[in-house]
């Protein structure tokens, strides 16, 4: 393997700075690697998209190490972590025409050295998978695979890595049917609960709820052995996360469900819809609380949701959303709805104590 500079990339005030460059070819990077991954761009982010997240270091501390070759950064490397978690996210990618030149490599020893000089000893990678022939790896979930021989799961595997998890893309085609889909939400909105709906910014009086839903996310959703830690979640937290999405040209979409008895929020669903109606919405985390499930709640949120950005952002072609193989429960209300599988990441773990 060849010396290879190594550099911390500066992350922008606003994409107007000159500074702004690398983390433009940054994004590239990141778009390019998705899009070969999957087969398709429909996956790939703005620059003003993602920058937004890179502000918010008090909450999600992140970093981007890159390196450059001729003046550009072509290969990079994120780490993100939590505060007072002994958990790092880590991340590699590559442009395909600088692969297999040892860059890789010395993006993942670097910041693998960062997390253990930090005291950051579950190393956690969430790497995209593409199509693949040959023996395939099982998670110890026992749901979902991935090609053994694929140049990134051969990778992870030689670094000490094990496949904890497979998580599923699914994308949904729009035009629905609004009608249909009306009825339907009608038909499973069960008694004792009703629905309300936000933007970019939670009323006051559903703060707390809010952010108590945000960090059960966290330790309610299906993580398999990755031991991801608990994410909590403030009002504060909320308020300034919500002022740094302001700066994204995304659109945000919640729905929450309350329990009327209790007056208390008990399930949420999240999805952002693109400024471009030619690009997908994305959906993101849909929660209902363990207490309160069995009511068919979640597929109320997703019909709520489905029919409101219809309804306000006509046009766009779909949308994509991920789920953990063994969540059989948001496959199946997901399946319903129509979403179709599009492709598959591995969730990948390494104890570096």
């Amino acid at each position: 393997m060849h010396h290879h500079t190594i550099e911390e990339i500066t992350i922008p005030t606003t994409l107007d700075e000159p500074e702004a460059i690398d983390f433009l070819a940054s994004t590239h990077i990141r778009n390019t690697v998705e899009t070969l991954a999957y087969g398709t761009d429909e996956l790939g982010f703005s620059a003003a998209e993602l920058l937004p997240r890179w502000h918010n270091q008090a909450s999600v501390p992140i970093r981007a190490f890159g390196i450059r070759v001729d003046g550009t950064i072509i290969a990079r490397a994120i780490y993100e972590t939590r505060p007072d978690a002994t958990t790092a996210w880590l991340t590699v990618e590559v442009l395909p025409e600088h692969r297999n030149a040892g860059l890789g490599t010395a993006l993942a020893n670097h910041i693998e050295s960062v997390a253990v000089a930090e005291g950051r000893t579950n190393l956690l990678a969430y790497c995209v998978s593409a199509p693949g022939d040959g023996e395939r790896i099982v998670p110890p979930t026992g749901f979902g695979s991935v090609p053994r021989d694929n140049p990134e799961v051969r990778f992870l595997l030689d670094r000490g890595y094990s496949l904890e998890q497979v998580e599923r893309g699914s994308r949904l085609a729009f035009p629905i049917d609004v009608p249909a889909v009306a009825t339907r939400l009608a038909e499973v909105m069960p008694p004792g609960y009703r629905l309300h709906y936000w933007g970019n910014s939670t009323p006051e009086q559903w703060r707390e709820n809010y952010v108590a839903l945000l960090t059960r996310m966290s330790t309610d959703a299906p993580s398999a052995g990755l031991e991801e830690p608990e994410d909590p979640w403030t009002v504060e937290r909320l308020l300034t996360s919500e002022a740094l999405e302001q700066e994204s040209p995304r659109n945000a979409l919640v729905v929450v469900v309350e329990h009327v008895a209790s007056a208390s929020l008990v399930g949420y669903s999240e999805l952002t819809v693109p400024a471009e109606p030619e690009r997908l919405a994305e959906q993101l985390d849909t929660l209902v609380l363990r207490e309160h499930r069995g009511h068919r709640l979640g597929t109320v949120l997703k019909l709520a949701n489905l029919l409101r950005v219809q309804r306000e952002y006509p046009g766009h072609p779909g949308i994509i959303t991920f789920n953990a193989e063994e969540n059989r429960h948001m496959l199946d209300v997901n399946e319903a709805v129509g979403f179709v599988p599009i492709g598959y990441e591995g969730a990948w773990k390494k104890d570096a104590s």
